[in-house]
């Protein structure tokens, strides 16, 4: 593994340490999951194609589901694509009375981003690139000068074909009015106006007065036709030069957690509506990934199972089973990572440890094997631990002997908080679970 830069690997040891997810160097950490990467990387490519997919990506607190979406986010965007990404919570939701809604999607267009600017902010960024890049290609193709006043209609006529396209999508004529807008405050350098067409785009308009006093437009982006919107930056973004627009969206049990069933099924309905636009190619180049766990998915009575449309969709077969499922179906279910890929996992974070401080690492191949083997023993049954308190115990390990140089690995793993006596596993039942596990 190459030498991490002291940035990202701050940013890693102090996310993991802390329990989320790091949003750079993942690649750096990464392992496991390649069946899961590739299936949607498979999606990747048919939504580059002008197709549009949608997935669930189901696993337990800790399990490693924010961590996949953030691989896949870093992935998709070296590829072209443009991402936006957000976390359900009370004030945002799918769909609600008072915003919650809005306020997801706010928090989407906040947090778009792309491969030169990956941490969000991106809109701006975009609409300029791609009115640039019109005027460098109009000025190619007739050879006149990008500052020549004859190219501007040029330009306006090239960026029509992409106005009139979008037209013919719902709501598409605001859209395309505003590109236009922003287009004409570009040419006269007119910075207000622009940062009112992006206020617009980003749906920060309370009210229609305000848009149409403001911009002459007689719409805003709702809480009801939020994602129509994005439908329509998909589009949009792929004739502006890039692959497509991949959509995450974790902390689905946020919804769950609705109290109001009515509320709840207004949401379900929601989700019903993305995943057949999808499926039935109603939108194009756009795809679409929720994180949440088993029960958010599964419950009977508050879950996405309760809505029987969409229960009747994703109930997985009777032929898929633990050790053969179906990665091409709707929901793809996290199994825990193996001895062999924990392993690695706390290799690569020991060696990213030690370069971050500046020390030499003492840290064994025994002394990792016999962390594992502790973890899985003091947190219980194998199949209960997730990466999450692996990595968390394994950082505050490296903390502690960093700080304590004459405090050695094997002392921190036989001390008192590492008993095998705190748990009802034995140390031979737990050796016996590793007969396997080989490195």
């Amino acid at each position: 593994m190459s030498t991490v830069p002291k940035r990202i690997a701050s940013a890693i040891i102090n996310s993991l340490k802390g329990g989320v997810v790091p949003r750079i160097g993942l690649p750096y950490i990464a392992v496991g999951r390649k069946a899961e990467i590739d299936a949607l990387l498979h999606d990747v490519d048919i939504i580059a194609d002008g197709g549009a997919s949608f997935r669930f990506i189901v696993g337990k607190y800790g399990s490693g589901k924010s961590f996949l979406l953030q691989i896949i986010r870093s992935y998709v965007m070296d590829r072209n694509f443009v991402v936006v990404d957000a976390d359900l919570s009370p004030e945002r939701r799918l769909q609600g009375t008072k915003g919650q809604g809005l306020a997801t999607y706010k928090e989407l267009i906040q947090n778009m981003s792309t491969k030169t600017r990956p941490d969000g902010g991106a809109l701006p960024l975009i609409l300029d690139r791609w009115l640039n890049n019109v005027q460098l290609e109009v000025a190619a193709e007739s050879g006149l000068s990008p500052t020549d006043d004859r190219i501007v209609k040029l330009v306006e006529q090239k960026i029509f074909i992409v106005i009139n396209d979008l037209q013919e999508m719902v709501h598409g004529f605001e859209f395309a009015k505003l590109l236009t807008i922003y287009y004409n405050s570009y040419v006269n350098n007119d910075d207000e106006t622009k940062a009112k067409v992006i206020k617009w785009f980003r749906g920060e308009y309370a009210t229609k007065t305000d848009a149409r006093q403001e911009l002459g437009v007689n719409t805003i982006i709702t809480d009801d036709n939020w994602y129509e919107y994005l439908k329509l930056f998909a589009v949009f973004l792929v004739r502006a030069g890039y692959s497509g627009l991949l959509v995450l969206i974790d902390e689905l049990v946020n919804i769950y957690k609705i109290p109001n069933s009515i509320t709840r099924q207004y949401n379900y309905e929601k989700i019903l509506t993305m995943y057949n636009d999808t499926l039935q190619g109603k939108a194009r180049y756009l795809g679409i990934i929720m994180g949440g766990t088993p029960q958010c998915i599964e419950d009977p009575r508050r879950g996405v199972y309760s809505y029987e449309a969409l229960k009747s969709r994703l109930e997985e077969s009777r032929f898929s089973t633990e050790t053969t499922k179906d990665m091409l179906a709707p929901i793809i279910r996290l199994l825990p990572l193996t001895y062999e890929e924990l392993y690695v996992l706390i290799e690569k974070l020991a060696k990213i440890h030690s370069e971050l401080f500046g020390y030499e690492s003492t840290i064994t191949q025994d002394d990792m094997i016999n962390f594992i083997k502790i973890e899985f023993g003091r947190i219980g049954a194998n199949t209960n631990i997730t990466p999450r308190e692996v990595i968390r115990d394994f950082i505050e390990i490296m903390n502690i002997v960093y700080q304590n140089p004459k405090l050695s690995i094997t002392e921190i793993l036989n001390s008192q908080g590492f008993e095998f006596a705190k748990n009802n596993l034995t140390e031979e039942a737990i050796h016996k679970d590793f007969e396997e596990f080989e490195i």
